[in-house]
């Protein structure tokens, strides 16, 4: 029979190779310069960290065969001068050169860290954590009529640096898109700074990093990196008003929500709903998720949430709305995916 000794090296490198495509991975992928000063720091902190464990292995092995050399010669082992020695520069001398090499590495990554000059400026972009969500509000001085509101999905422009403030509404929460920035908390009654930059277009994923409640695991948000030019239109079509339908379906279905629940706790600018608990709704149509960055924005689980939120995020402050009958339920889909 063969030894399975030489299939152990195979099973652990395929274990550690399914790490390399998640989309939280920025070691191996970043895609802006905090995260990569981040992911200098990781890689020096792995070398480190396999040189140590190489050095002990090595040490463990040479004490195991000399000690059976020992035993078999009947010889005691002796300490001495030569013990001692071993104490001094595997115990202490060997880590304190590690452990110094990384603290300067830190240091040095800390002092380039493009996060604790933000309170020096207004932020461009406000972020306020819920249970279980994230609120978004651009804010620009002086010009509060082009403000835009937003949730669970962040717009940058490619190549340009954005102040996020981070605040909290209940809770501690955490925000974290490991391809642009590392770990932050959210803290109830404290404002924190970040600057994030993407340095090429795409969507990364981020999520809440500090367990605050039943639906922790679920609270995530997107972060959409756009040519300055899509970043600009994007802009401009979110200070808009909701559109007013004009198929007689879809405006059926703006009815169905003024006249239910989701007006006393949504947003629609453009209509009578004025309600803060929840997200703004002016433009959930061309949102690529919804429900805390649960599930895609797609029909089928848009109708799912409105009827179904407790069942599919228990916790939510959303209620389930199971009154409402197909036809109504139908509308109000038709009507939420036209507000683009």
């Amino acid at each position: 029979m063969r030894s399975p000794y030489p299939l152990i090296p195979l099973a652990s490198a395929g274990a550690f190779l399914t790490g390399c495509a998640s989309p939280q991975n920025y070691v191996f992928d970043t895609a802006g310069p905090a995260a990569a000063s981040l992911a200098h720091l990781g890689w020096y902190g792995l070398l480190a960290f396999m040189a140590a464990t190489f050095v002990t292995l090595c040490l463990i092995g040479w004490l195991a065969f000399r000690r059976r050399g020992t035993l078999a010669e009947h010889e005691p082992i002796s300490s001495g001068d030569r013990g001692q020695s071993w104490i001094l520069i595997g115990g202490f001398a060997i880590p304190f050169a590690v452990l110094s090499f990384l603290l300067v590495a830190t240091m040095d990554t800390l002092n380039a860290f493009p996060m604790m000059d933000g309170h020096e400026q207004l932020p461009d972009i406000v972020v306020t954590g819920h249970q279980w969500w994230f609120q978004l509000n651009y804010e620009f001085a002086g010009h509060p009529d082009q403000n835009v509101q937003t949730a669970t999905e962040i717009h940058v422009p490619v190549g340009r640096p954005m102040t996020l403030a981070l605040r909290s509404g209940d809770v501690i929460h955490s925000f974290w898109v490991p391809k642009l920035h590392g770990k932050v908390d959210v803290i109830p009654g404290q404002t924190n700074f970040i600057r994030i930059e993407a340095d090429r277009p795409g969507t990364y994923q981020g999520e809440c990093a500090e367990f605050c409640g039943e639906q922790h695991a679920h609270m995530r948000l997107l972060v959409v990196a756009q040519s300055p030019e899509e970043y600009q239109r994007w802009l401009t079509r979110m200070r808009d008003d909701a559109a007013q339908p004009t198929d007689p379906a879809v405006r059926h279905g703006e009815d169905v929500f003024l006249s239910q629940a989701c007006a006393l706790c949504h947003t629609i600018r453009g209509t009578l709903a004025n309600g803060t608990v929840g997200p703004d709704l002016t433009h959930i149509g061309s949102r690529l998720t919804i429900a805390g960055g649960e599930f895609k924005n797609t029909p089928g689980n848009l109708g799912a949430w409105v009827t179904s939120a407790q069942n599919l995020k228990p916790g939510a402050l959303m209620p389930n709305l199971s009154t409402l009958d197909g036809p109504d339920l139908g509308a109000l889909i038709s009507y939420l995916e036209s507000l683009k």
